[in-house]
């Protein structure tokens, strides 16, 4: 454990954080937080939690903490994050559509994936998703 650093639990806290550790359906997130924390209430080295629980030292760090600022449910409770990507704008998705329908604009006897992404400004893998969506094959055509 890093020096000046010494994690406190009550005996209602130790009595809830075994809980996590032995109960077969608390996520797995969960119990090896919680073991975290039981280890360094030990006064285990920082190095022997990490061995014990498969975790970086920063991971230890982080959860011993999150537990000492926000008690046991810090250890069970994950920040929220930003959705992933943003939703394809139903303006891009009617335009490729169209265009699509349309002839291709040189002397060609189909659209493919890269040229119709290059004329909408979008991936070429925006453009298959949108196809495959619509259940468009202009290669078919």
């Amino acid at each position: 454990m890093r020096t000046g650093i010494t994690v406190t639990v009550s005996p209602a806290d130790h009595d809830r954080l075994s809980g996590i550790v032995s109960d077969g359906i608390s996520p797995q997130k969960h119990v090896w937080r919680a073991e975290i924390v039981l280890l360094a209430t030990e006064r285990e080295e920082t190095s022997a939690i990490m061995s014990a629980t498969g975790k970086s030292k920063t991971a230890v760090w982080r959860w011993q903490e999150h537990f000492m600022r926000e008690g046991v449910e810090g250890l069970l409770h994950d920040k929220t994050r930003p959705p992933g990507t943003a939703p394809i704008e139903a303006v891009v998705v009617n335009r490729i559509i169209e265009l699509t329908q349309a002839l291709p604009p040189h002397d060609v006897t189909h659209w493919t994936l890269r040229a119709m992404a290059k004329v909408a400004g979008v991936a070429a893998s925006t453009v298959h998703q949108i196809w495959r969506a619509h259940g468009l094959a202009p290669h078919r055509w």
